[in-house]
């Protein structure tokens, strides 16, 4: 099977053409450029490179996957829109999968880990992970969450962690006793590996809903106030 990989939901901007066969997902294609600023200038061109790489068009693809997040609402809707708008433009499944779940999927090993990225506002999103699953995911054990870093020892308190990984973990992992590994960000053979029972058994995919874990800053500006009342007053 062919699957389409993308991620917007850290600096990194992730397109991949994967293959999905029984065991776990192997990368024909991929892109990952480091550039918080451009997700939606690179993502597109990026796919298209991919797939000219791979040697497959866009009809050709049994399925997408894309990193729902936890991520900051701007960059995030770049990735989920484009993935809405392929699969509606060609009929093909479009299944969102935790961002984090994607990088714990590519950790080497099976020690118990902790998968820390930048939610800015000098909080990280993390989630736990233990054992591994199919096609190389593994299973999460804590639900994804947005705290400060020196919250997080009293969060991790008792569940014997040893590694960490994702964009922050080298500058949180000694303080927290763990050991950093890769990757840092998400990759498009992590992506797929998580989302791979449902794809290979072509179940519905779930609703394409962002994981943002708090408000985005933009708010709905509430009714004006009248002065009304006021006038004529000294």
């Amino acid at each position: 099977m062919l699957v389409i990989a993308l991620d917007t939901s850290t600096p990194a901007v992730t397109a991949g053409l994967v293959e999905l066969a029984d065991s776990r997902p192997h990368s024909l294609a991929e892109r990952v450029t480091v550039n918080p600023r451009a997700h939606g200038e690179l993502l597109t061109p990026q796919l298209l490179d991919v797939l000219a790489e791979g040697g497959h068009q866009l009809g050709e693809v049994d399925a997408i996957v894309v990193g729902a997040g936890p991520g900051p609402f701007t960059g995030l809707r770049v990735g989920m829109v484009t993935a809405a708008a392929l699969g509606h433009a060609s009929g093909t499944r479009v299944y969102p999968v935790s961002s984090l779940d994607a990088i714990a999927a590519r950790t080497d090993g099976d020690s118990p880990l902790l998968v820390l990225t930048d939610a800015r506002r000098s909080e990280v999103y993390w989630a736990v992970y233990g054992s591994r699953k199919t096609h190389g995911a593994r299973e999460r054990l804590t639900a994804p969450a947005v705290d400060r870093p020196e919250e997080l020892p009293a969060r991790l308190e008792g569940m014997r962690l040893e590694v960490a990984a994702g964009e922050l973990a080298s500058r949180h992992a000694a303080d927290l006793g763990l050991r950093a590994v890769e990757p840092a960000y998400p990759t498009p053979e992590g992506i797929v590996a998580v989302a791979g029972d449902e794809v290979r058994s072509e179940a519905d995919p779930a609703p394409l809903v962002p994981m943002y874990l708090r408000r985005p800053d933009a708010a709905t500006p509430g009714p004006p106030k009248t002065v009304t009342a006021e006038r004529g007053r000294t």
